[in-house]
C-alpha cells in the first residue's frame, strides 16, 4: 500500500493542473524536493494505514470494497480535511487550490482503503 501511496502522491501532487494550483506554495518551498524521504515517509504511512485497516476493519460496514471506501474516508477526513481546515485559518490559500486538494485527497484515501480492503481481505 505504501508505494500506491507514493504513486497517487506524484500523479495527483505533480501533474500540470496541481503544480499551477500550488504555486501559490512557492514562497515556502524547498529548493528540491528529498524524495527518498517522501517514498520513505509514504511507504511508512502506507503501513500504518493498513494496520489500522487491520484493526478497524470488523467495525467498518458493509462489505469488502465499502470497508475499503469507508476507511479511506475516515482517513481523509483525518489527513486531509483537518489539514486543508488549519491551511484556510493560518494561510492565504486560493479557494480553488483547497477543493483540489480536498477533491485529490478522496480519490487518494479512498483509493487506497479500497486497494488495502481488496489486499487483505478474502471474503
Amino acid at each position: 500500500m505504501g508505494l500506491a501511496f507514493a504513486t497517487l502522491d506524484g500523479v495527483l501532487n505533480a501533474n500540470p493542473i496541481a503544480q499551477r494550483l500550488y504555486a501559490a506554495y512557492k514562497p515556502i518551498l524547498r529548493e528540491s524536493v528529498n524524495a527518498p524521504l517522501g517514498v520513505a515517509l509514504d511507504l511508512f504511512f502506507g503501513i500504518t494505514l493498513t494496520m489500522l485497516f487491520v484493526l478497524l476493519s470488523p467495525a467498518l460496514p458493509g462489505g469488502r470494497l465499502m470497508k475499503g471506501a469507508t476507511f479511506g474516508m475516515l482517513a481523509w477526513f483525518f489527513r486531509v480535511v483537518m489539514g486543508v481546515g488549519a491551511q484556510l485559518v493560518m494561510f492565504k490559500i486560493p479557494p480553488l487550490t483547497l477543493l483540489y486538494s480536498l477533491a485529490t485527497g478522496a480519490v487518494e484515501m479512498i483509493a487506497l482503503g479500497m486497494l488495502c480492503s481488496l489486499a487483505l481481505h478474502s471474503n
